[in-house]
């Protein structure tokens, strides 16, 4: 949304992405030197608004070695390292995989091995469908030490972002997280787990990297009994300068999508909490102007 545009803009976001200090120079950690192994820390980067990095996020960025990020990490966050940090893009999509999942736990391992302090920086959670037992299994078993930085995942973004409350009282008491990206790209999810409740308490579904199977997951809930008017919002680029939106129907928000396609990554949010969507100013989200 343009609202938030100049929140990327602002001289005193741009100060504290880039780490510099109040004399406009570089803030630089202090070199460390290796001694045996190193420790990593797998760090939530959040959903794509630099200012909803964790100040724990920041410091430890600020003082990483290594550094291995994913395609959705922008770029302001990879500025807060510092320069003799050594960035390694290991980015994944959907359909677009530059590293598989197993090379990217062998480097964890390997630079791991080298000593300082290795960054694994995932966008939004990464507890949340970012893979991160299997990478913390690997430095397990290779006797790593490691330790793991939440971070917002879009779910929650897309919340305060779009309006949307995830529970509502009398409407949905509960949210339930699903993806539709799988290994196998065949599978599909047992709808019988979704089945719809006619008594009204389903929860609202949120529903991770399901753009390009928009199709399926609407004829996968409407087999387990969720009417077809549903409410469906497919909310793309959360908490970015191009935040965008889609609203409609389980019946008819596929062709919405093919008369307004988005770019992605985009969070789909299935359920009646659409209908109490809460009137945000994000204009109060931007830094603020101090006068002199």
């Amino acid at each position: 949304m343009s609202v938030i545009s100049n929140l990327f803009r602002s001289p005193l976001a741009a100060q504290w992405l880039s780490g510099w200090n109040w004399k406009g120079e570089a803030a630089q950690t202090e070199q460390r030197k290796p001694e045996g192994k190193g420790q990593v820390v797998l760090i939530g980067a959040g959903p794509g608004d630099p200012e909803l990095l964790t100040v724990k996020a920041q410091r430890l960025l600020q003082q990483a070695d290594v550094l291995l990020f994913d395609s959705l990490v922008s770029t302001e966050l990879l500025a807060i390292a510092p320069r003799r940090c050594k960035k390694v893009f290991v980015g994944k999509r959907a359909g677009r995989h530059a590293m598989p999942q197993q090379e990217i736990n062998q480097l964890l391992v390997q630079y791991g091995q080298q000593g300082g302090l290795v960054v694994r920086l995932k966008g939004g959670d990464p507890a949340i469908f970012g893979r991160v037992s299997e990478e913390a299994a690997a430095l397990q078993q290779a006797g790593i030490a490691f330790a793991i930085v939440p971070g917002v995942t879009s779910a929650c973004a897309a919340s305060a972002y779009c309006g949307i409350p995830l529970t509502a009282r009398g409407c949905a008491t509960s949210v339930q997280f699903l993806t539709a990206q799988f290994a196998d790209p065949t599978k599909q999810p047992d709808w019988s787990g979704y089945q719809y409740r006619a008594n009204g308490s389903n929860p609202t579904l949120v529903v991770y990297m399901g753009l390009n199977r928009l199709q399926q997951l609407c004829a996968g809930l409407v087999s387990v009994g969720w009417p077809d008017h549903t409410p469906i919002a497919l909310l793309d680029q959360v908490s970015t300068a191009q935040q965008t939106q889609l609203q409609g129907t389980l019946a008819d928000i596929s062709e919405r999508l093919a008369a307004f396609p988005l770019s992605g990554p985009t969070l789909i949010v299935v359920g009646e909490v659409l209908k109490q969507r809460m009137k945000v100013d994000l204009s109060l989200l931007q830094p603020m102007t101090v006068e002199n």
